[in-house]
């Protein structure tokens, strides 16, 4: 039985997919959907760049979705995902200047503006609860 490379991705990486969007977090899977929800968002905004790395998955979507069981939180979540939705994720990174790309990484947004970043250097070391308490300190001082 031979089985296409974009089918077995697709296989591979929907679990990882899932650990985002089952906690309400949207995929933007289009360099255009990128723009339709981050170009001039209103509020907060969380933008989540997930990867199949091992840090994503130990730490970075766990601590990600502790973070969100937070009382405050940003009023829009977002995530695409880095060497899967590769032109989504180039437009996304166009709003993470001056930061060189990192996947994974986690944005805040208010108004439009970055808030609050953390690069995969300071995923890769950290515990899910760490970074959930990193993230929660920056819904606290940005989201309310």
């Amino acid at each position: 039985m031979s089985m296409s490379f974009e089918s077995y991705m697709k296989d591979m990486v929907q679990p990882m997919r899932d650990d985002l969007t089952r906690v309400g977090i949207t995929e933007l899977r289009t360099p255009e959907e990128v723009v339709e929800n981050l170009a001039d968002v209103k509020g907060t905004a969380l933008l989540v760049i997930n990867s199949v790395c091992g840090c994503a998955a130990g730490q970075c979507r766990p601590g990600v979705a502790k973070a969100l069981q937070n009382e405050v939180k940003p009023d829009h979540l977002f995530t695409v995902f880095a060497g899967q939705d590769k032109e989504a994720t180039a437009k996304a990174r166009e709003y993470l200047a001056p930061y060189p790309p990192s996947s994974p990484s986690i944005a805040l947004f208010k108004d439009g503006q970055l808030v609050h970043f953390i690069q995969r250097h300071q995923i890769e070391d950290r515990s899910a609860d760490l970074i959930a308490n990193d993230l929660t300190s920056a819904f606290e001082n940005y989201c309310k």
